[in-house]
């Protein structure tokens, strides 16, 4: 029987179902047709498989082609699929053994001289295979490999068990199944060279704004900056992932993997903080995802690193009311007609912003002549619900020259580091998580003060008309504050500090 069943992967948000690639040769009228519902991309398949083919020496059939890419509902994309419809093509037509294909998954596009070029998505695929999914033919789980382009392989192999078969061209991949020359399964180098991030002691004085931000990386707040121009709110918001703990494998592995959807993650980028600092001409679908096909969006870049919106009151409203949801939830559902995505969006938000429109308001030099209600329309472009989500609102003031001309004795990244992750490491040990993901019952479990703190929390809420969720901030942070301590209980001297982060009005 002229038939051919190989397996594949698609891609739907950050799932990567299984496709069945069916080829099927009949008499008749020679033709080569690909239902399955597929888009653009898949159709002309059809010609760069032909080439390939034909370039490669092999024997083009001169039949009814059908090519099904089952389940028919899930849409198709992009050219990964290249190089599974050529080999079911060669199984089916009996050019290669057709036995030995259920034991290997395959994906890659063709080049027109049979080369494989790099498929989006390689390491997202292959976390998705591991994780099972429900599915019985997890790689590794029954010791189906993975067949992929060369330069798709090295992302692919940091997902630990994964057997991953590189190939630098179809040729080789028939050799391999003809039993002729095997693929070498691709082993991951262990001497990844990464770059160092900036350094702390670059920037001069701003010793509590520093403060402020140790405190954030120690906890997961997330922080508003404001200050006149050039007092250092990018070099410290740059700096900032240097500060934050080690990445762990399992979260590595998901930054990477959203990364690698949008076709945008570098071996050298392993277990690095990611840092996304779109511009503020960003739209909101820029932002959080979208499209006809969902792709992820700056904040699901931004997964497990930093987010950093300079020039705040610069984006579109609209743009900046998207982020609600995610900064509560960690997550975004993208929602279309047909179909749903869901991204993961646990990132820490920094943002940055002038105190006015001309950026002087405060400033030592008295320059500013802004007018009070040119100041307010200047501010209000930030919603209040927007800013009762955000953690920690600080100034970064102008520097007087002798403090500006100084000596730098600023402290380095690695030693506030070494603080923020003993600061994290009791958080785990205590609760299991870091204290920006504490609910609200854990909040009233782990956020213990005294009866003097409490007095003093109650004046703040009066003083200061915090909201419910003001209030919950205002505790997540002063427990970071007495784990950098090394306190158990939460001091009036820890609540008195994370209320002025709350003081700052814009």
């Amino acid at each position: 029987m002229s038939l051919a069943v190989l397996h594949s992967r698609a891609l739907s948000g950050m799932d990567a179902p299984e496709v069945m690639v069916e080829v099927h040769l009949a008499n008749g009228l020679p033709s080569f047709t690909i239902v399955g519902l597929p888009e653009a991309e898949v159709k002309e398949s059809k010609d760069r498989v032909r080439a390939a083919l034909q370039t490669a020496q092999f024997d083009f059939p001169a039949r009814r082609i059908t090519v099904n890419l089952a389940p028919a509902d899930l849409p198709k994309e992009s050219g990964r699929y290249d190089l599974p419809i050529a080999l079911g093509i060669l199984a089916a037509s009996g050019q290669i053994p057709k036995e030995s294909l259920d034991g290997y998954e395959i994906a890659g596009e063709l080049a027109l001289t049979g080369e494989l070029r790099p498929i989006r998505g390689a390491l997202a695929m292959t976390v998705s295979i591991t994780n099972g999914k429900g599915k019985k033919d997890q790689i590794g789980g029954n010791g189906r490999a993975f067949i992929l382009p060369q330069n798709s392989a090295a992302e692919a192999a940091l997902v630990r068990d994964a057997v991953i078969l590189p190939a630098r061209s179809l040729l080789e991949v028939c050799a391999h199944l003809a039993g002729r020359t095997q693929l070498t399964p691709y082993k991951t180098d262990e001497q990844i060279s990464y770059t160092e991030y900036p350094d702390f002691n670059e920037v001069k004085g701003q010793s509590l704004p520093k403060r402020a931000l140790e405190i954030a990386a120690a906890g997961g707040h997330s922080v508003l900056m404001s200050g006149p121009p050039g007092t250092g709110k990018s070099m410290l918001a740059s700096r900032f992932p240097g500060i934050l703990p080690a990445m762990t494998e399992q979260e590595a592995l998901e930054s990477a993997a959203i990364q690698s959807l949008n076709s945008g993650f570098r071996i050298e980028l392993w277990r690095r903080r990611p840092f996304r600092s779109p511009h503020h001409t960003a739209s909101g679908v820029a932002l959080v995802g979208g499209g006809s096909i969902p792709r992820p969006g700056e904040i699901s870049l931004a997964h497990h690193g930093v987010l950093f919106l300079d020039e705040l009151p610069e984006f579109d409203r609209k743009v900046l009311e998207v982020l609600r949801e995610p900064l509560e939830s960690g997550r975004i559902t993208i929602s279309r007609a047909a179909r749903q995505a869901d991204f993961p969006a646990s990132f820490q938000l920094l943002a940055a912003m002038n105190p006015c429109p001309c950026g002087y308001l405060g400033h030592f030099n008295g320059k500013c002549r802004c007018t009070p209600d040119q100041v307010s329309r200047y501010r209000s472009k930030i919603s209040g619900p927007l800013l009762d989500r955000i953690d920690l609102h600080i100034e970064v003031p102008a520097l007087p020259e002798d403090e500006l001309t100084a000596r730098n004795t600023s402290e380095a990244s690695a030693q506030i580091r070494e603080r923020v992750e003993g600061a994290r490491k009791i958080q785990i040990e205590r609760q299991g998580k870091a204290n920006f993901l504490l609910g609200t019952k854990e909040i009233d479990k782990y956020c213990l003060t005294d009866d003097t703190g409490m007095a003093l929390l109650k004046q703040a809420i009066s003083r200061l008309n915090l909201s419910a969720r003001a209030y919950h901030r205002i505790l997540k942070v002063a427990r970071s504050i007495a784990d950098l301590a090394g306190e158990s209980v939460i001091k009036p001297v820890h609540i008195a500090e994370a209320v002025q982060y709350r003081r700052f009005e814009i």
